[in-house]
């Protein structure tokens, strides 16, 4: 029975499981989906669709049970009761990840006007401002439960930055973008969880392709927080040319993470849910994937050597 006072949320049911395993029934209690007035067989109908979108092919129902049991439930349940409506989700939302919001969207921006503006925009999408067929839609939706809620939200706005910034891409160069927010990484705040094995893989292996100069660019610019003026100084080559390397090879990594994603039997969608994982949440370590060889120098070293050169 929900909470009083607490009105049940219209959950799209297209097909509820018979029969509730009762594991399921102990992570509905887990879940807190009853405080929403969220039912057991909507719940089990939400834990199949997060299941199949996530597991390659027919799995069988013990292996979308283990599945179901690594998600974050609490907070996949608080997203959809606000997807959905209810207002005393949408409370516990504010309370919980409204500040937050603010603070990644600042330090995304590094400015506190641009910060807010960026915040307040994403939360429109998370409430829901545009309809579709008479329905509002909530973005809060595409958030599957495989990484931390605030993780996600930290994607949802970093990615809303770079969209911004895309659209106005040849005025504004990526040192700009760079010096503006576009590395906006903040330290984990609590401790690492895989938010998919195979995206994890899918990543490692197109980083591990990667020759070793593209490596030491790419560890250069995103790890270490040099300019693509240090780089290129250290890779003699002009700093144009580094900027269209750091371009390029971000694009083509997406194409060939999407691609090894498809290659491990997910669907396109699934590939692309996947990647909205919050890089943080993947038992990864990228820096090691990047720097399993090295290509030039320490920067202190090159830049000696181009002291004694004479530029």
């Amino acid at each position: 029975m929900a909470e009083p006072g607490v009105q049940p949320v219209e959950m799209e049911i297209t097909k509820v499981p018979s029969g509730v395993d009762p594991v399921m029934d102990e992570l509905y209690a887990r879940s807190g989906a009853d405080g929403f007035g969220i039912s057991r067989e909507q719940f089990a109908a939400l834990m199949e669709e997060v299941a199949v979108k996530a597991l390659p092919g027919a799995a069988l129902p013990p292996a979308k049970i283990e599945f179901c049991k690594t998600l974050r439930l609490e907070e996949l349940l608080l997203a959809r009761a606000c997807a959905a409506g209810n207002d005393h989700a949408w409370e516990v939302f504010l309370l919980r990840y409204r500040a937050k919001l603010y603070e990644i969207a600042r330090q995304i921006t590094r400015e506190d006007s641009t910060g807010r503006e960026l915040a307040d925009g994403v939360y429109a999408d998370l409430f829901g401002t545009k309809m579709r067929e008479g329905n509002r839609v909530s973005r809060l939706t595409y958030y599957g439960g495989r990484g931390s809620l605030e993780g996600w939200l930290r994607t949802v706005l970093a990615q809303e930055f770079v969209n911004t910034y895309r659209k106005r891409r040849r005025t504004v160069s990526l040192d700009e973008e760079s010096e503006e927010g576009v590395q906006f990484a903040a330290p984990a705040s609590e401790p690492v969880v895989v938010a998919d094995p195979q995206l994890a893989n899918a990543i490692d292996e197109a980083l591990r392709s990667l020759g070793a100069e593209d490596r030491f660019v790419l560890a250069s610019y995103f790890l270490d927080g040099h300019t693509l003026a240090q780089i290129a100084r250290a890779l003699s080559v002009h700093e144009s040319t580094i900027s269209r390397k750091v371009e390029r090879l971000t694009k083509g990594l997406r194409k060939q993470i999407m691609k090894n994603l498809v290659g491990k039997g997910m669907s396109r969608r699934q590939a692309e849910e996947a990647l909205s994982a919050d890089v943080r949440d993947l038992a990864l370590d990228i820096r090691a994937s990047l720097t399993q060889d090295s290509v030039a120098p320490p920067f202190s070293e090159k830049r000696a050597k181009v002291g004694e050169g004479g530029s």
